[in-house]
This record gives C-alpha cells, structure tokens and sequence, in this order.
C-alpha cells in the first residue's frame, strides 16, 4: 500500500498510510494530514487513491505545491515523488511488489488530451494501428476523452463470476448512442483541466469516483460526494457536459 513520508529539513516527522480514496493535506485540524505552518493553507492539497494510483491535486492554495522542483496543480504521482509544501516535504512510497506494480502499469488508464491522442496516432506506423484498434485505446466523445488500458482481460478462470460485464452509453452530443464497454478496472474519463472521472471495477461492483474539477459527478440527478460511489444498472452519469448511462449487459 502507498504511503507519505513527512519530514523538515531532513527530519522524518512521520509516516502516512493512504488507505482512504481521499487524503487531505492543509493547515487546518480537520485535515487528515495537518501541517501546522504559515506557508501552507487551510486546505491545501488532496491526495486522490484508487487501486495502485494516487493524484495529487492543489487546491488552488496560496504559495502552491511543488513536486520534485515543478510547481503543479495536477500530478499523476509515481514512486520517490517528492512533494514540497513551504518547508515541509512528502515522499510518496508505493511499496506495491515489482510484479505487481508492472502489471498496474498496464492496467493504468491515463487521461489524454485531444490533440495527444491525435498526435500519437499519427505517428503510429500504419500496420501497427489495426493492433491498437484491437487492444483498445484512448477515444474521443466530441470534447470527452476515454481512455482504458492495452491489457488483454483476464481468462475465465481469474474472473469473479459474481462480476457482471457493463458498459456506458452516450446519451448526449453528437456521438449519442455510442457504447464503451467498461473491460479494465480503471477507466478515466472526463476533459482534463475541467472535470475528470474514474469508473472502477472491483469485485464489489462498479464504482465512480471524483478526480478532478470544482465540480462532482452527477448521478441521477444528485452529485456525489468526494468518496466512490456505488453504480447501479441504468444510473444516468452526468460529466463534463456529456450524459452517460451506466448498465450491466446480459
């Protein structure tokens, strides 16, 4: 399981499991990790975890949040990441084994903007595309980008057979009707510097959760709140602009 090392000047202070989807960081007590000093703000930052990944966000602070020397806003974090608040410091640690780690490199599902996508499509060379059709890839929804990982799925016998197979449906913009199965036990989806998504497939069920923007998900109406949320057959998601209904196929 992922952790936060803090320190001062060199001086461990202490070590932070990130056992919950949502960690957050600031001056104030109500915090899970509180740094009492003036350079940090009330509510600084907030640590986003979802099976092996953890984002990092700024909260539109004061002095910022630096990782290893770049000032960022957003930031995928990756093994022996430093992240610097004021005088403080946070070494993230993802004591995940090697293996392990190499087959969630796989899983991982990134977010990409539009004109990556493009670009890395275009300097694909012509035959590899109809493998890359084929192990799926990132897919654009107008201004919504989806994106899943490359890994072939599991046989039958690592399934969990109480898991169901499900799938999105576009319900608005010019690409409604379209479907995206939901294969992989990460999908991001959303526009990246607006508001972003995860929908996780666990042994429980689907789940979404909030990643990025001032704004939550929409769920049949009511938004979510900042921790994953439960998806039932038919629930209508709201993101980005974009209706999407969420169901199980037979």
């Amino acid at each position: 399981m992922a952790k936060l090392i803090l320190s001062m000047d060199g001086l461990i202070l202490k070590e932070i499991t990130l056992s919950k989807e949502r960690t957050t960081i600031g001056r104030k007590p109500h915090n899970d990790i509180q740094i009492d000093n003036l350079a940090v703000s009330g509510e600084h930052a907030v640590i986003v975890t979802i099976l092996q990944d953890s984002f990092l966000e700024d909260l539109g602070s004061t002095n910022g949040t630096v990782v290893n020397g770049q000032p960022v806003k957003k930031h995928f974090l990756q093994n022996n990441d430093i992240i610097e608040l004021g005088k403080y410091k946070l070494k993230y640690v993802n004591e995940a084994p090697a293996a392990q780690a190499k087959a969630a490199d796989f899983e991982r599902t990134m977010v990409l903007r539009p004109g990556a996508v493009k670009a890395a499509a275009s300097a694909a060379a012509p035959a590899a595309a109809p493998a890359a059709a084929a192990a799926g890839g990132a897919k654009s929804f107008g201004d919504t980008v989806v994106n899943q990982g490359t890994t072939t799925a599991p046989g039958p016998a690592a399934k969990t057979t109480a898991q169901r197979n499900a799938a999105l449906q576009l319900l608005s913009g010019p690409n409604a009707g379209k479907e995206l199965d939901l294969t992989k036990p990460l999908t991001t989806l959303g526009k990246p510097g607006v508001q972003v998504a995860v929908i996780t497939r666990r042994p429980q069920g689907f789940f979404i959760t909030h990643v990025e923007g001032a704004s939550f998900p929409v769920v049949n109406g009511k938004p979510i709140d900042a921790q994953a949320h439960s998806l039932n057959d038919h629930d209508v998601i709201e993101l980005a602009g974009v209706k999407m209904e969420f169901f199980f196929k037979t």
